[in-house]
């Protein structure tokens, strides 16, 4: 939005903005945010940067935690609070060292990195990624998970389960609510609301639609964008999907799969590289219309896949949403519109610009910073080390593995089912994030530390409520 420091502080008088907010990613992939008044913005403020205490964002140890937020101005935008008129900033966190460097294991400096990376191979010099937000908007949510009560309850109008909901008899029923209309699709209004902003704010929308899951499930699609502005637009289009379903009265949740017996949401994610102003994934004369250069870069993040998903499906919940039986992909394997398949290769993608392929495994409960940068170094690695996915054994399988026999299904390789066990692989399988500089070996050692310690024990240790109906009586 801003070149210059100057045309900042200009826009800030002019405008009559009241606040300046400043935001940064936590190492979790969680914006959090520091508020100025506008009257104490100069551009000597905006040079200088705003001290935090960086333990607190999972960084750092308290004994040396004094960091420096530094605004990026081309990531601004408007918000209004209440009457308040609020210009937001992404930020970069810098260390108080000489000179006050970018610290290297801020997620967005890690991900302008593998930018750069790329731009140094001479593989591409430019990046393009387009996820897919999917995610459920309710109407109440409670949890709790004492020693003596553990519990949740949702409440969803959209297939009035509560009985304090009068019904309309226009509910979605089960697992058939992809691309229902309204009154059935009960959140069009907030959904025109969420895309209203998102384009307000600098995020070019493609469509929106209910998705499969009946009680409140979405979808928005975004416009293809660079690896870190589509960072940025991630964690944007999160905060502004919880704020206007918050102040609708609703609430809104990406976790990948909230619901037993309805589909998750994912985040499936589609690339392209362009090498002076030309789509390289383009080829009429290769598999599915794709070059030499895109299968590599697909064997390379089938290859790795194992690894991957402690960065691209980061929770323990997210092995809720990777079983048989829904279209999250469970198989370590590429076809084209095979939605069965950990890699699809969209079939109505013709036009020579439009050639690509997604990823469908990640979801959304991950840092999106280190999600797309991870990516793209698997890629690469693929592609440098010229991996035919074919030769590799993964595929191309144009069936359905869901109903394959199991003895088929042997065959191909799976996906881990457990946050511990992608944890495990990507202790073994991290060579490629480092080797380039990109990733700190220090930040991927600090994550599965994090990842065991913070949720994997956490979750092994406590009761789980269908463990009473199986147990309590032997």
């Amino acid at each position: 939005m801003f070149e210059t420091r100057f045309d900042c502080v200009k826009y800030i008088r002019e405008m009559s903005i009241d606040l300046v907010d400043l935001k940064l990613v936590d190492l979790m992939g969680r914006w959090r945010h520091l508020s100025v008044p506008a009257r104490k913005i100069s551009e000597i403020v905006i040079e200088e940067g705003f001290g935090f205490d960086a333990s607190n964002y999972g960084f750092l140890s308290v004994e040396k935690s004094d960091m420096i937020l530094k605004p990026d101005l081309e990531t601004a935008f408007e918000e209004e609070w209440d009457g308040v008129r609020v210009l937001s900033l992404i930020c970069n966190a810098h260390t108080t060292e000489k000179g006050e460097p970018r610290f290297l294991q801020d997620p967005r400096y890690i991900a302008q990195k593998a930018e750069e990376y790329l731009e140094e191979t001479g593989v591409a010099d430019e990046i393009k990624i387009l996820p897919e937000f999917e995610f459920y908007v309710f109407n109440e949510v409670n949890f709790n998970s004492e020693p003596f009560a553990s519990y949740f309850n949702i409440k969803s109008t959209a297939m009035g389960w509560d009985a304090g909901f009068e019904s309309s008899g226009y509910g979605n029923r089960p697992n058939m609510g992809y691309h229902a209309t309204p009154p059935g699709d009960t959140l069009f209004t907030f959904r025109n609301s969420l895309v209203r902003k998102l384009e307000e704010s600098g995020v070019p929308v493609k469509y929106h639609h209910h998705e499969v899951g009946a009680p409140g499930q979405v979808e928005v699609e975004v416009e293809f964008d660079n690896l870190t502005r589509m960072a940025d637009h991630t964690l944007l289009l999160k905060y502004l999907a919880h704020n206007i379903a918050f102040k609708s009265g609703k609430t809104a949740t990406f976790m990948p799969k909230p619901i037993e017996n309805e589909p998750g949401s994912g985040m499936h994610v589609h690339f392209k590289l362009y090498k002076k102003g030309r789509n390289i994934f383009a080829d009429p004369d290769g598999y599915s219309g794709l070059s030499e250069t895109a299968l590599h870069f697909i064997g390379g993040i089938l290859t790795h896949s194992k690894g991957l998903l402690a960065f691209t499906n980061p929770s323990t919940n997210s092995y809720k949403r990777l079983v048989p039986g829904y279209e999250a992909p469970v198989s370590i394997a590429y076809a084209t519109a095979n939605r069965s398949a950990a890699i699809r290769i969209p079939g109505y993608a013709r036009l020579e610009d439009d050639k690509r392929f997604e990823y469908r495994t990640p979801d959304a409960s991950c840092n999106p910073y280190l999600a797309f940068t991870a990516l793209l170094l698997a890629g690469i690695d693929g592609v440098k080390k010229k991996i035919n996915p074919q030769k590799a054994g993964f595929g191309p399988y144009d069936v359905n593995f869901f109903e394959l026999s199991c003895e088929e299904r042997k065959k191909i390789k799976q996906l881990p089912h457990s946050l511990a066990d992608a944890l495990k692989e990507l202790e073994e399988d991290h060579e490629y994030l480092v080797e380039s500089g990109v990733f700190p070996r220090e930040l991927i050692k600090h994550w599965i530390n994090l990842k065991r310690e913070r949720e994997i024990i956490p979750v092994q240790k406590k009761p789980h409520p269908y463990e009473f109906v199986l147990y309590y009586d032997v």
